[in-house]
């Protein structure tokens, strides 16, 4: 049987890393991993924030069907991973965002630490040490085992930020390093999809010096694994919960919300070096996966499907046409539902919550950004419009997304795309049938509604 170890990163952008197309020297550590390994270039997560995407990729099924749909825990009866893992005699355990995959007793972990122990989710070698003594104990055991290793970064509070010496206390800052690198405004790129502003380019250093951070955790813990020697039969895998918490990214349906960077290593099964730019994956596909590595027949009924088949070849990668993503809830609990379906050419959104008086509110529009986007709206009208929309929306939103990857024109009410979005529509009705979507009625009215 394999062991498994399933890194995750807390906010960190799909294209962050260097082999998704990030800036140089911001993830050494994840460079080295895709080296060594597989990485999927389309992967997404079915939904944009922290809880409902870690229940989805624990359950293997949508938020809606899990009962997870914000911060809340799953429902009575769902089967989780961790209960197949030790029928198969696994040792069980969880570095970090603990509280994130409820309720905590569900899962039964055999070892957990979470962000004191951790120094706020922020200490390197603190993962380190708890991976270290969480595999001398399966080895002492003779036991194969599963790790869930979650950073705490690079979610905000940012390194460097007033918010970070606001938020945490001096005694909490003592317990957690500065990244190994540091960057600066003056050295980023930032975003298409953001407006380059000077508090924008600051705010951007900041969240790339605790993705560095982040990333020196997965150093820790790859270091860790292989001083145990059991590197070889370790199944690795990283990805991030969603995007980064800026606006038109985190807690929404936009490709860069869900897009997320996922790794895997698989010694002897998973070709190294490989890049996997065209299929369209979910982590709900990680749990039939972790079957298959475990040994363990696949449950019936879950949502998503091994990923095994697009490891073994181009002669087998018949995969999925398109892909759906949900949002349900923010943070404070504040519902803006929204659907998307994407393919390789076009992302379809209806936002179910936008009637041109509800205005849109989350965590995103903390920090520098959104208030300079505001600021800068008073005499850009470019940057207003922008601002405005993002606070409304529209109903439906239609991008090209080899044309326009950033989502900034909205091409649902262009007639010469009329087919796309009609098809785009039927195929979300479809998922939303398949999937028992509470909202399909309502969608389906709403589209009746809609002038030819």
């Amino acid at each position: 049987m394999t062991n498994i170890l399933l890194i995750t990163a807390d906010d960190m952008d799909g294209r962050i890393p260097g082999p998704f197309g990030g800036p140089t020297g911001a993830t050494p550590n994840l460079d080295r991993l895709a080296g060594a390994g597989t990485v999927f270039r389309r992967a997404h997560v079915p939904a944009a924030v922290c809880q409902p995407s870690r229940s989805a990729l624990m359950t293997g099924l949508w938020p809606h069907r899990n009962g997870a749909e914000g911060f809340e825990p799953i429902d009575d009866g769902i089967g989780v991973l961790n209960d197949l893992l030790k029928d198969k005699g696994y040792l069980t355990g969880i570095l970090g965002k603990v509280k994130h995959l409820q309720p905590v007793e569900r899962f039964g972990w055999d070892l957990q630490a979470d962000m004191q122990e951790l120094g706020m989710g922020r200490n390197p070698a603190a993962y380190g040490r708890f991976a270290e003594a969480f595999l001398r104990q399966a080895t002492s055991e003779g036991r194969p085992w599963f790790l869930m290793a979650n950073s705490h970064d690079p979610h905000r509070p940012f390194h460097g930020s007033e918010a970070e010496r606001s938020f945490f206390s001096d005694e909490q800052r003592e317990l957690y390093p500065a990244p190994s690198k540091v960057f600066t405004a003056d050295e980023v790129e930032v975003p298409g999809f953001l407006p380059d502003l000077p508090e924008v380019r600051t705010e951007y250093a900041q969240y790339l010096s605790s993705v560095r951070r982040c990333d020196d955790t997965v150093g820790a813990l790859l270091d860790a694994l292989d001083r145990s020697g059991a590197a070889d039969e370790t199944l690795v895998v990283y990805l991030s919960d969603h995007g980064m918490p800026l606006p038109f990214a985190k807690a929404n349906c936009y490709l860069r919300s869900t897009l997320t960077p996922l790794i895997l290593r698989w010694p002897g099964t998973v070709p190294a070096g490989e890049v996997n730019s065209q299929d369209l994956v979910s982590t709900l596909d990680l749990f039939p996966t972790f079957c298959a590595a475990a040994g363990i027949n696949v449950p019936t009924g879950l949502d998503g499907r091994t990923l095994i088949p697009l490891l073994r070849g181009p002669g087998l990668r018949a995969w999925r046409e398109s892909l759906v993503s949900v949002f349900h809830e923010t943070s404070a609990k504040n519902r803006y539902e929204m659907r998307c379906v994407q393919d390789a050419h076009y992302g379809y959104i209806w936002n179910a919550w936008a009637d041109g008086h509800t205005h849109y509110k989350a965590e995103n529009m903390w920090g520098l950004t959104w208030s300079a986007m505001l600021e800068a709206a008073e005499t850009d009208s470019s940057i207003k419009d922008r601002s405005d929309f993002y606070l409304t929306r529209s109903p439906e939103e239609l991008y090209d997304l080899t044309a326009d990857p950033d989502c900034l024109h909205n091409l649902a009410g262009n007639p010469d795309l009329a087919d796309v979005l009609a098809e785009k529509q039927a195929a979300l009705a479809a998922w939303m049938s398949e999937t028992g979507d509470p909202l399909l009625k309502e969608y389906q009215g709403k589209l009746e509604d809609l002038p030819a």
